[in-house]
């Protein structure tokens, strides 16, 4: 008897991760479905929006998130208990609420706090790292961060706290969170500066090209860091003539976020206007395609919008 015990427990534990959440009715199978190559591939509306809420619900249902957990307190988040096994989940439920917020809750009243969930799960995932801890504990955050190696831990903690300032950005630099966002990005482009189609370079350049203009201090605007991490995402050679080593990669032109990025933190700062209007057009020009369907829309949205703005400069 103990043993026939033995054998179903084992099983059960078995399929374990495939649990189905009784919120979303999606499993784990379902939630790996959305991803492809580090992005998320869901459709660019209503029903995109629900697989990806969908997803979120599914990933805390495997997880063992409690119903009552609130996500937006930091603390809470950390003391969530959570296997060691599943950090790769903690970091898919991080990118989804990054993307849920970035893609489908502009303007809405609550884009923000989902940004600071999406905040408190990558910082989860970091701590899943006694080492991370330890080094966290003992010199701080930003040494913590320097001896990271997991990429979509940095790079989606980076994301959704990013934008989470953009609601408050001098606030932001009183907190001293710009040294801790630049080390999360810059920690990421040293591991793999091609992650999700030249991710940190494009973090980077958003950084430096999104700060205040500050009339002193390190953490202002930087136009010239910015080009020069953004130059490395996009294929302008006459622009980007001072880029001795910016990469000829395809996927540069198949994500169309690097060329909106390279026009709204470097060109459209710079008041180079035509550029930017060919640029914003050459995004608008292609197909959204099937490799990056969420993220291509997405960057043709922005791109129409941000070429309204350069228009009434032409």
């Amino acid at each position: 008897m103990r043993r026939m015990l033995f054998v179903v427990i084992c099983l059960l534990l078995a399929v374990a991760p495939a649990v189905v959440s009784q919120e979303s009715g999606m499993d784990l199978a379902g939630v790996e479905a959305i991803f492809q190559e580090d992005d998320i591939v869901v459709e660019y509306g209503d029903e995109g929006q629900a697989r990806l809420v969908a997803a979120i619900e599914a990933l805390k249902n495997i997880l063992g998130v409690p119903e009552n957990l609130n996500e937006g307190e930091e603390d809470a988040v950390m003391a969530c208990v959570i296997g060691q096994e599943h950090k790769d989940l903690v970091n898919k439920l991080s990118q989804c609420y990054y993307t849920l917020a970035n893609a489908f809750m502009v303007g809405d009243p609550d884009e923000e706090i989902t940004y600071v969930k999406g905040k408190h799960w990558g910082l989860k995932s970091l701590r899943m790292n006694p080492e991370f801890v330890a080094l966290e504990k003992e010199e701080g955050f930003v040494e913590a961060v320097q001896a990271e190696t997991d990429i979509a831990a940095l790079y989606w903690t980076y994301g959704s706290w990013a934008r989470k300032d953009e609601f408050d950005k001098l606030g932001a630099i009183f907190r001293n969170d710009p040294p801790k966002l630049l080390v999360l990005a810059e920690q990421a482009l040293s591991i793999d500066g091609t992650y999700l189609c030249y991710g940190p370079y494009r973090s980077l350049g958003a950084f430096w090209g999104g700060l205040p203009r500050l009339p002193f201090g390190t953490f202002r605007k930087n136009l010239a860091l910015a080009r020069d991490y953004l130059c490395k995402a996009v294929d302008e050679s006459v622009i980007c003539s001072s880029c001795s080593d910016c990469p000829l990669d395809q996927v540069c032109n198949e994500y169309f976020e690097n060329r909106t990025f390279f026009v709204e933190f470097y060109l459209m700062e710079e008041q180079l206007w035509e550029d930017a209007a060919r640029i914003l057009q050459s995004v608008l020009d292609e197909p959204i395609g099937d490799k990056y369907p969420l993220y291509n829309s997405l960057s043709h949205e922005n791109a129409r919008e941000l070429l309204k703005q350069v228009s009434e400069h032409l």
